[in-house]
C-alpha cells in the first residue's frame, strides 16, 4: 500500500472561531433584542418565539452514479470500521439512529463494490457512558480486531476517555456527535475528526433563539462535564450578547438521581426561560419543573436530551418546549432508507452525521489507496472540499476512480473540514414538542465557524 505523508501537526487548531453567522437575532425577525431587566416571575414570562420560516439544508435526493468503475488499486487488507456508540447509559436513546446511519453507509458502500476492491467490514461495540468503563473495554476490543477507524463516541465525555487510546494506536476516531470545543485543540496526531459542529455554534443559536423568543432572563440546569459546561458557556455568551441575563446556573454530576435542589434554586431566580443542558436526566427534571408551575413554552432543550418522551410523560407535558440539535433535518428519502435498516427508529438524531462519517472514511481510503488509519486521515480534508460536488459513495467514488477531485456534501449538510478536523460550516436544527411529547422541526439555521 502507498504510504502518504502524515498530516501536518495541528499546532494552531483554531486560530479563529469567528462565527460568520447571521443567525437568529437578525434572520428570524420577531422581537427586538431584550433589555437586561428581568421579569417578575417565570409564570409572567413573555415567551413568544418567531414563526417558522422556510428551511433548507442537506441533501434531499442523493445523486447516484451509473456503473461504478472498478478500483485500479486493490487492498490486501479490507477496510474495517468499528463503531463506539451508546446502547446503554444516559445517551442510549442516541444509539439507534447513529447505528442505523453507520449500517446504511456500510450497506451503500458495499453495494457499490466496497473500498479498494474489498467489502468493508463493520464491528459494533457499546460506548456506555462516563459512569462505566465500557468505552475503554470496547475500544480495546475494537483495536484488537484491527479496525482502521472508529465511529464514535457520541458523548464528548466518553470520547475524552478513549481518544488518546484510539489515536495513539494510529487509528482514526470519527465522532458523529461530539460537540465539545475541547477537541479542536486536542493533541490527536491528526486522527480525530467529527461531523458534528462545535458547541460554539449550537450555543450561539440557542442563546440567540431564546432572546428572539422574548426571554430577558434565563436559568440553566447543566450537566457538569465537558459537554454540559462547554455548551452552557456558549449559550450564556450568546444570550448575554443579545442583551439578556443568566440569573441562575445549577450544576449536577453524571450519576445523580435527585435534582430538587437545582430546580428550586433556578426557579427562585424567577427566570423567563430555562435551558436544560442534560442527557436523559431531563426525564426527572422536567416533571419537577412543570409540577412547580413552569410552562413548557419556557423550557429550551439541547441535543443531549431532545428525545421521544411519549412514553415518559403525560400528554401535553412538553407541548411548546423547544430545543436544538446540530445538523440539518433528516429528509424523507433518507428516513425511508434508515427505516429499512431499523424499522423501530423513532428519531433520527445524528443519523446523517454517522452516515457521512462512514462515507468520508471510505472515500478517504479510496483517495489514499490505503486502508491504514494514518493514510485515511491524511485524505479526509481533501475529500471534503474544493473539488466536484457529490453526495453519495457511488457518485463520489466514481469521480475519484476517474481521476477527479471531489467535494463530499452529505446528509448532515455541507461537510468541509478545518485543519483541526472540525466542520467549518453546519446547520443547527430547531425543534418543537407536540402534545404527544414528540418533537417536530421548526427551522434550521446555517452558520460558519
Amino acid at each position: 500500500m502507498t504510504s502518504l505523508p502524515r498530516v501536518a501537526p495541528r499546532v494552531a487548531k483554531l486560530t479563529v472561531l469567528s462565527l460568520g453567522v447571521a443567525l437568529l437575532a437578525t434572520a428570524c425577525g420577531g422581537s427586538p433584542a431584550p433589555s437586561s431587566s428581568g421579569s417578575s416571575s417565570a409564570a409572567a414570562a413573555g415567551i413568544a418565539c418567531p414563526a417558522p420560516s422556510a428551511t433548507g439544508g442537506g441533501t434531499s435526493a442523493a445523486g447516484e452514479a451509473g456503473t461504478v468503475p472498478a478500483s485500479a488499486t486493490t487492498t490486501p487488507t479490507p477496510l474495517k470500521i468499528g463503531s463506539l456508540l451508546p446502547t446503554t447509559g444516559s445517551l442510549a436513546f442516541l444509539g439507534p439512529p447513529e447505528i442505523a446511519g453507520v449500517n446504511l453507509g456500510i450497506k451503500e458502500v458495499n453495494d457499490a463494490g466496497g473500498v479498494l476492491g474489498k467489502p468493508v467490514e463493520v464491528i459494533h461495540r457499546d460506548s456506555g457512558d462516563t459512569k462505566t468503563d465500557i468505552a475503554t473495554q470496547s475500544t480495546t476490543a475494537l483495536l484488537g480486531q484491527g479496525v482502521s477507524a472508529i465511529v464514535g463516541a457520541a458523548s464528548s465525555g466518553v470520547s475524552k476517555t478513549v481518544i488518546n487510546q484510539i489515536t495513539g494506536a494510529g487509528v482514526v476516531q470519527f465522532s458523529p456527535a461530539n460537540t465539545s470545543p475541547d477537541f479542536t485543540a486536542w493533541d490527536d496526531k491528526g486522527l480525530y475528526w467529527r461531523t458534528a459542529p462545535s458547541d460554539v455554534l449550537q450555543g450561539k443559536v440557542l442563546g440567540n433563539y431564546m432572546a428572539t423568543c422574548g426571554a430577558q432572563t434565563v436559568g440553566m440546569i447543566v450537566l457538569n462535564d465537558a459537554y454540559g459546561t462547554g455548551l452552557a458557556k456558549n449559550v450564556q455568551a450568546a444570550f448575554e450578547a443579545a442583551g439578556g441575563k443568566v440569573v441562575a446556573q445549577e450544576l449536577f454530576n453524571e450519576g445523580d438521581s435527585q435534582f430538587s435542589s437545582q430546580v428550586d434554586k433556578v426557579l427562585a431566580a424567577k427566570p423567563d426561560a430555562i435551558a436544560l443542558i442534560t442527557f436523559d436526566q431531563a426525564k426527572s427534571i422536567v416533571p419537577l419543573m412543570t409540577g412547580k408551575g413552569v410552562k413548557p413554552t419556557q423550557i429550551f432543550m439541547v441535543d443531549g436530551n431532545m428525545s421521544d418522551y411519549s412514553k415518559d410523560f403525560q400528554a401535553g407535558t412538553l407541548k411548546g418546549a423547544q430545543g436544538t440539535i446540530p445538523g440539518t433535518f433528516a429528509k424523507e428519502d433518507f428516513k425511508k432508507k434508515l427505516l429499512a435498516i431499523d424499522p423501530a427508529l423513532k428519531d433520527y438524531s445524528y443519523s446523517g452525521e454517522s452516515y457521512d462519517a462512514v462515507n468520508l472514511i471510505a472515500l478517504a481510503a479510496e483517495a489514499a489507496k490505503s486502508t491504514k488509519g494514518t493514510d485515511i486521515a491524511a485524505q479526509l480534508k481533501a475529500v471534503s472540499e474544493g473539488g466536484e460536488k457529490c453526495n453519495t459513495f457511488p457518485s463520489c467514488v466514481t469521480l475519484l476512480r476517474n481521476g477527479k477531485d471531489i467535494d463530499y456534501d452529505g446528509q448532515s449538510g455541507p461537510v468541509t473540514f478545518s485543519d483541526a478536523g472540525d466542520p467549518t460550516e453546519a446547520y443547527i436544527g430547531i425543534y418543537e414538542y407536540q402534545d404527544d411529547n414528540t418533537y417536530k422541526p421548526v427551522k434550521e439555521e446555517f452558520g460558519k465557524l
